[in-house]
């Protein structure tokens, strides 16, 4: 569940009635991750182990598989106008600018969230939407809970692939079970077994 914002401290408040990147600058770093989505700032605690381990797995997958004028950040802002969104993954391409506060949507070829339980609302709704009006191509949401709309005999974690259709909404181009390698084509060809980014 997302966390309520800091007490009201001047040195902590908007400079406006909404948040924006910017003024994420001016939050303690105190473990806590801080994003700004919609005008609303968003706190949320550290992720479980499970959450983790999960991430280091695609971390190193997707390391491996991507093309030399590619790169792959974990937890790194999103800049999507005055919002900042941080996706659990991002593959991207261009000159990263090592002391930015993130980085810029055009960069961005994909966007990865890690379901958790107090992430539910924000990663398959919310951020999906964000994304999309940004015009990043491709999302992948992954579960790692059960899920209402699980298949039966369905086993976790599940990759949902979607790309950016002609309408500007993600269209599912995939859903991956654990114990079921596919290959995925964009944005750079990937054969995934969620199964094995738990090991």
């Amino acid at each position: 569940m997302a966390m309520p914002a800091p007490e009201a401290s001047s040195e902590f408040l908007p400079a406006s009635d909404r948040w924006t990147a910017a003024d994420l600058d001016r939050l303690p770093e105190n473990g806590l991750r801080y994003e700004v989505i919609n005008g609303q700032l968003i706190v949320s605690a550290a992720p479980k182990p499970r959450h983790q381990v999960l991430l280091t797995g695609l971390i190193l997958a997707v390391t491996t598989a991507i093309p030399q004028d590619l790169w792959v950040l974990p937890g790194v802002g999103i800049l999507i106008g005055d919002d900042e969104p941080i996706p659990d993954l991002i593959v991207g391409k261009g000159e990263v600018d090592l002391d930015a506060r993130g980085i810029a949507d055009e960069q961005i070829l994909l966007a990865v969230e890690i379901v958790s339980a107090s992430t539910t609302m924000m990663d398959r709704l919310v951020k999906p939407t964000l994304y999309a009006d940004a015009k990043i191509a491709n999302y992948w949401r992954i579960e790692i809970n059960s899920f209402k709309g699980r298949l039966p005999g369905e086993q976790l974690p599940v990759l949902f692939a979607h790309s950016l259709g002609e309408s500007g909404e993600y269209e599912l181009t995939h859903r991956i079970r654990a114990g079921e390698s596919v290959k995925l084509h964009s944005p750079f060809e990937f054969t995934i077994d969620p199964a094995t980014l738990l090991r």
